[in-house]
């Protein structure tokens, strides 16, 4: 039996920020990692990493058949199996890089592979053996949500972690959400070659999204050759020889929609099923998501970071999350989440950012505010590099004109949002990003001229005019 200050259940972006912090402090530390996809978690393994590594190579492909200069002529060829060696490869390499070595460095932390389950409050079982702790991290993670549709228990459906081994380009694909994975998936199979049909449940795609920027999304999918439905109820899934069949209700009509694959992509719920959570008094959501307060405590000797708690899912906060927590299970000096300025990005071409309130938030809050949508052709640079899809809403406090909320699609949205960030974060009005200059030509002079619309037709402006 072994004793330490503190056990970190879970090796993702959560608990290796946690075991971080406890190896900064001093403090003797276990982490404990189920190896379902390997050290590092989802972000590095089946997530962020792979998918975007796929998306730049989807990119490539689908520019060098557009040949969208003029005097350009380029052409790809694709070996689908060679390129998913390549994203093994990095793989490999960004978790020897950034997780195994970085935990063989910290002086202060052991690593167990196992599955752990409590016995007690104090006391995990992890394969037989028993390990005590007076304070103990969760961060297990989340897995994909699969919904009790009729049928789905017979069919050989794909999750994210299944679509990133396959070795084989399927001819068509259904997938079943449209939010972030969903989309980003689908875009990626899409421009390899592969016939995608999105269902989506609600009646636009990202629905959290404003809508003048989802409804723009939709339309350069579907441009790309992806069949899109929304307002879709899935009702039954079935297999016919070597394909997926899916009866859906569409526009009040049920449609059967026939593919070689079926990629589930609702959500995720947290992994808490197998930690015997019920030796403990720790509390769960209704998606069985264990509920922390803003120090990320659970309960007396107990806190937890990262997807198991919850939306927002994402590796940067999951990472703060764990930060936060080790903190303050192990100091005196405590520190508060903040969720109020989280960046969000789906990695589509073009990508689609946000940061702060959305027009319907703000009115929620009884903000009256003032909204302007400025197309990304109005942006000079976008022009220049033809990257001209998409735009910039800026919400604003109609009183104060303190910027509330900035969001974009564009094809470097994920890189601008961070200025929108700064903006937000830093209550910053129209005049102040007005009086800021920008150099011109960039994509980030956008934000400028975005502000500018509230006070001039920008459309009638000449470059570079403050």
């Amino acid at each position: 039996m072994g004793k330490y200050d503190l056990i970190v259940i879970g090796g993702g972006a959560a608990g290796f920020a946690a075991a971080m912090k406890a190896d900064e402090i001093g403090a003797r530390t276990l982490m404990v990692n189920y190896d379902t996809v390997g050290l590092g978690g989802t972000c590095v393994n089946v997530g962020c990493v792979p998918s975007k590594y796929l998306l730049h190579i989807s990119k490539i492909m689908h520019d060098s058949q557009i040949n969208s200069f003029y005097g350009l002529k380029s052409e790809a060829s694709l070996d689908f199996e060679k390129i998913m060696k390549g994203k093994d490869a990095l793989i490999d390499e960004l978790r020897s890089e950034k997780y195994e070595k970085v935990l063989g460095a910290l002086k202060n932390v052991e690593l167990v592979q196992g599955n752990a389950k409590f016995i007690s409050k104090m006391e995990i079982e992890v394969d037989d053996n028993i390990y005590s702790a007076s304070k103990f991290i969760i961060a297990t993670g989340s897995s994909t949500l699969v919904l009790p549709i009729k049928g789905i228990d017979e069919i050989d459906y794909l999750t994210n972690t299944k679509a990133l081994n396959l070795r084989k380009l399927p001819e068509s694909m259904i997938v079943i959400g449209g939010g972030a994975l969903g989309l980003e998936f689908s875009q990626i199979f899409s421009r390899f070659g592969t016939k995608v049909y999105v269902l989506e449940a609600t009646k636009r795609i990202v629905p959290n999204a404003e809508p003048e920027l989802s409804v723009l999304l939709k339309k350069y999918l579907k441009e790309d050759g992806i069949e899109i439905m929304t307002n879709a109820r899935v009702i039954k899934v079935s297999k016919a020889h070597n394909d997926v069949v899916v009866n859906a209700i569409f526009d009040g009509k049920e449609k059967i929609i026939r593919a070689e694959k079926l990629l589930l992509a609702v959500g995720r719920r947290a992994n808490t099923s197998s930690l015997s959570l019920e030796k403990t008094d720790v509390k769960l959501g209704v998606r069985k998501e264990i509920m922390v307060n803003n120090e990320m405590k659970a309960s007396d000797g107990i806190w937890a970071a990262g997807d198991v708690t919850g939306e927002p899912m994402l590796e940067t906060v999951a990472a703060r999350e764990g930060m936060v927590a080790a903190n303050n299970a192990l100091s005196s000096e405590k520190i508060k989440m903040d969720y109020t300025v989280v960046p969000r990005t789906i990695f589509t071409d073009p990508q689609l950012a946000s940061v702060g309130l959305t027009d319907k938030e703000a009115n929620a809050k009884g903000i009256a505010c003032d909204c302007n949508t400025v197309p990304m052709s109005l942006i000079p640079k976008a022009r220049v590099v033809n990257e001209a899809k998409g735009a910039i809403k800026i919400v604003v406090d109609k009183k104060t004109e303190e910027i509330k909320g900035v969001h974009i699609l564009a094809s470097s949205a994920a890189d601008l949002i961070h200025e929108g960030v700064m903006i937000v974060k830093n209550k910053m009005t129209l005049n102040d990003v007005v009086d800021t200059l920008h150099i011109f030509p960039t994509l980030s002079e956008g934000i400028k001229l975005a502000a500018q619309s509230f006070k001039r037709d920008i459309s009638k402006m000449s470059c570079c005019v403050e």
